[in-house]
């Protein structure tokens, strides 16, 4: 079944299609996103639980206030909050956390999470063995990649034990790298976030004399944010992602290219995505909490390389480097965003209600959908090198093909 292209849409699937001039439905495997007639649970014997996963995000503190209050819409008295992540299920001296509308009214005027968020944890069956104790019916759990895959094996566990609970997540990262969905919330906002910091980049680089601004921007395994920055921004001379390998010396480097550009126009602007070429750099095989191999710093590495180069031709360079990674990361969620947020908190409720388990609430070819977990954490989402999107980047920077 093919999710390229929605043709049609029907109450009940975003997949529908119109197979024959009297249009009769034939509903594919994504299922449209919003309330049933019918629920499965009882509301107010429900207990239902929130945790936030992994690294922040600009939005988490919105979709914990909608998944409250729309809990609280169906009935549900009984509404607890699992603070610092999975560590919450099993660290001695960190209690749940009682929420309610009044609790959580304002939580989206700020950033980070209110709940706190923390990488890794501990076994899935320790973690089950919690929810058990606790009498959790519905679990909401907020996070990214590697988040859906601790969700999608919760559900397993919990199917094996013949467990009645909804283990229902909500997609989130800044890194917008999970696939078949259009995009998660905060990515968005960093955008806008990043853009600020190109900006700042770009007038310190005008200002000095031989400016080159270099800023890194997030970016796991995709660079979304440092194209979409590039594009929105429109002050970057080099933007340089994951997808497509660069050299940095030699007659076609990206150092070479800055030389000119230093000639031509007196100063620069480089965007370069955290994981964009790693190839370059020596790999520690180090890994964090979560099993995420940790990155070298592809950003101070250019910069050094950026001032040998100037240096080595007698060139003087003025080099202003800028990493807004946590700026990025900590700030509340813009409108677009909060929207975002918005519907989806309210859609993983109306899931669970629904009976569905295993599931993620998202948007997929502009509709809200349920995708089931298991096909989003396949790999990451990827820039697509040979896409419109990067060419109109690279016709916006206006940048060689560095190989």
């Amino acid at each position: 079944v093919t999710m390229s292209v929605i043709k049609y849409s029907s109450p009940t699937s975003a997949g529908a299609e119109c197979i024959d001039p009297d249009c009769s439905w034939v509903e594919q495997w994504v299922h449209r996103a919003g309330p049933r007639k019918d629920i499965y649970y009882e509301p107010n014997e429900v207990k239902a639980a929130i945790v936030t996963c992994g690294g922040l995000c600009p939005g988490l503190n919105d979709v914990i206030r909608q998944v409250v209050f729309t809990l609280e819409t169906y009935g549900v008295k009984n509404i607890v909050g699992i603070p610092f992540g999975f560590r919450g299920f099993f660290e001695k001296g960190l209690k749940e956390m009682p929420l309610s509308r009044n609790l959580v009214e304002n939580i989206n005027l700020a950033g980070g999470s209110f709940l706190g968020v923390s990488r890794g944890g501990p076994k899935t069956s320790e973690i089950v063995d919690s929810i058990q104790a606790r009498r959790i019916d519905m679990l909401f759990v907020l996070g990214g990649n590697g988040t859906h895959a601790g969700a999608n094996a919760i559900h397993d566990e919990c199917r094996k034990r013949k467990l009645k609970v909804s283990v229902v997540a909500v997609p989130k990262t800044i890194d917008n790298d999970i696939p078949l969905m259009d995009k998660t919330f905060g990515f968005d906002t960093a955008v806008e976030e990043a853009q600020r910091a190109i900006n700042s980049a770009y007038i310190e680089a005008r200002s000095a004399y031989h400016g080159i601004g270099l800023v890194k921007l997030m970016g796991r395994s995709s660079g979304f944010i440092a194209m979409h920055a590039s594009l929105s921004s429109g002050q970057v001379d080099v933007c340089l992602i994951p997808e497509v390998s660069f050299a940095l010396d030699g007659e076609y480097g990206v150092l070479q290219h800055l030389e000119q550009l230093i000639k031509n126009k007196g100063f620069c602007v480089v965007c370069v995505a955290e994981a964009a070429g790693q190839e370059l750099l020596q790999n520690s095989g180090a890994t964090d909490a979560s099993g995420n191999a940790i990155l070298s710093d592809i950003g101070v590495h250019m910069q050094q390389k950026i001032k040998t180069h100037f240096k080595g031709i007698g060139v003087h360079a003025d080099i202003k480097y800028i990493d807004p990674t946590y700026m990025v990361r900590a700030c509340r969620a813009n409108a677009s965003d909060a929207i975002l947020c918005t519907v989806l908190g309210q859609n993983a409720v109306h899931g669970a209600f629904a009976g569905f388990s295993g599931i993620t609430s998202c948007i997929c070819n502009t509709h809200y959908v349920y995708l089931p977990v298991t096909q989003v954490i396949t790999a990451p989402k990827r820039v697509n090198h040979k896409g419109r999107m990067w060419h109109r980047c690279l016709t916006s920077t206006g940048q060689p093909d560095f190989r």
